[in-house]
């Protein structure tokens, strides 16, 4: 299983973010799927996820400007970031919810400014 991030970069707060989540591996309408990232030196978190075909629980920090969707016929997540804060900066990924440890990839950087 592979899980390919991508997306993020250097966005101002209050600014947008698409990212990106391609999957090969795994088939996603089989698989809850969810956003997870991680600051340097804290532990990971969870973001957002499917927990059914349609419904979704998000993270109480994130609710209200984040919304997970997912392309099954692309085999591709995503996670439309609105409003971004400061304290959203992050490395983001795409895994299994739960997470599956052997999934984590690389991850996408994204760093929200003042």
């Amino acid at each position: 299983v592979q899980l390919q991030a991508s997306g993020g970069g250097l966005v101002q707060a209050g600014g947008s973010l698409r990212l990106s989540c391609l999957a090969s591996g795994i088939i996603f309408r089989a698989n809850l799927m969810g956003w997870y990232r991680q600051v340097p030196g804290k532990q990971r978190e969870l973001v957002a996820h499917f927990i059914s075909g349609s419904s979704t629980m998000y993270a109480d920090s994130v609710k209200g400007r984040f919304t997970i969707s997912r392309d099954s016929a692309k085999n591709t997540l995503y996670l439309q970031m609105n409003s971004l804060k400061l304290e959203d900066t992050a490395v983001y990924y795409c895994n299994k919810w739960p997470p599956v440890a052997s999934y984590w990839g690389q991850g996408t950087l994204v760093t929200v400014s003042s």
